[in-house]
């Protein structure tokens, strides 16, 4: 190969890893994807996933060992809260031109402004805000499943769990969507307890959906917990807004669905990335991206 950098971004969060390889103008080469790489969960497991697709997306574009010192890597990851965390990541890829490492939501917002300030709210399986503003990044929320998340995919499934178990108990009302989780167990209320014993928060995420679909169609209870996701997103986006960020991007499957149900000056306030986090990895790592703008993903 040339001896013209190279630039790869990796995105690794709770759902899957991604990566995209540039060259020094930004045009893209090669893709590539895996699982779930949070490093807090698993350290070793994440960073074994993170060598496969960065050796996928270097085999696909025909870059070999040697070509290591002209590359430059920018790792967007989930579970990376200090320095030290990124320190760990980065000692784990020796012998490239530059390695860099941080929180996916940092890499998140990189890319959603293009490497201006900016704020960020992701609301997927997970939630948190981001703002960043003259230098200083923030981060808003991003707690976790059991003290935080509100808004998150994984939480909207978990209030719908909840309302689900009180209506079979009589303990609270019951509507079309509780009937829905009601028949998932087959009617069992201890299937549903030993179910959400064990369930992940990727698990209550894949209730989300369902809940969606039923709060479209009027349904009281669905609608009563998507209207509070919407607050609690709102709640992360002034949180943005309040630190500086003039302009605020909205990321995240739970996030597109929720916008119907923003507060007005909050679906205002919230516009579309300009970029995906891979290119805000790349970004990180000193790369570019091809002017014509691309859908984030």
């Amino acid at each position: 190969m040339s001896g013209a950098p190279f630039y790869l971004g990796v995105d690794g969060g709770a759902t899957r890893c991604r990566a995209r390889l540039r060259d020094a103008d930004g045009k893209a080469l090669a893709e590539a994807s895996g699982a779930a790489a949070n490093i807090h969960v698993d350290f070793d497991a994440a960073i074994a996933v993170l060598r496969a697709v960065v050796a996928e997306v270097m085999e696909k574009s025909g870059l070999g060992g040697a070509d290591r010192a002209q590359l430059a890597i920018g790792f967007g990851l989930a579970g990376i809260e200090e320095p030290a965390d990124a320190a760990r990541v980065v000692e784990a890829f020796p012998g490239f031109r530059l390695v860099r490492a941080a929180n996916d939501a940092v890499t998140a917002c990189i890319g959603a402004h293009a490497g201006a300030d900016g704020g960020l709210v992701i609301a997927g399986t997970g939630s948190a805000a981001i703002a960043r503003v003259k230098g200083k990044e923030t981060i808003i929320g991003g707690r976790g499943f059991t003290i935080g998340d509100g808004g998150s995919g994984a939480h909207i499934g978990l209030e719908a769990m909840r309302a689900a178990i009180r209506a079979f108990d009589r303990l609270g009302p019951a509507s079309a969507m509780t009937g829905d989780l009601i028949a998932r167990f087959d009617g069992d209320a201890v299937a549903m307890m030993r179910w959400a014993r064990y369930a992940t928060p990727g698990d209550f995420g894949l209730l989300a959906p369902g809940v969606f679909s039923r709060a479209a169609e009027g349904d009281r209870i669905a609608r009563e917990i998507v209207d509070r996701a919407a607050r609690a997103i709102g709640a992360l986006a002034r949180g943005a807004a309040a630190l500086g960020a003039e302009r605020v991007a909205l990321v995240g499957g739970a996030g597109e669905a929720l916008r119907p149900y923003l507060e007005p000056e909050i679906a205002a306030l919230l516009t579309s990335p300009l970029y995906d986090a891979t290119d805000g990895a790349i970004l990180m790592a000193g790369g570019a991206v091809a002017p014509q703008r691309e859908v984030a993903q």
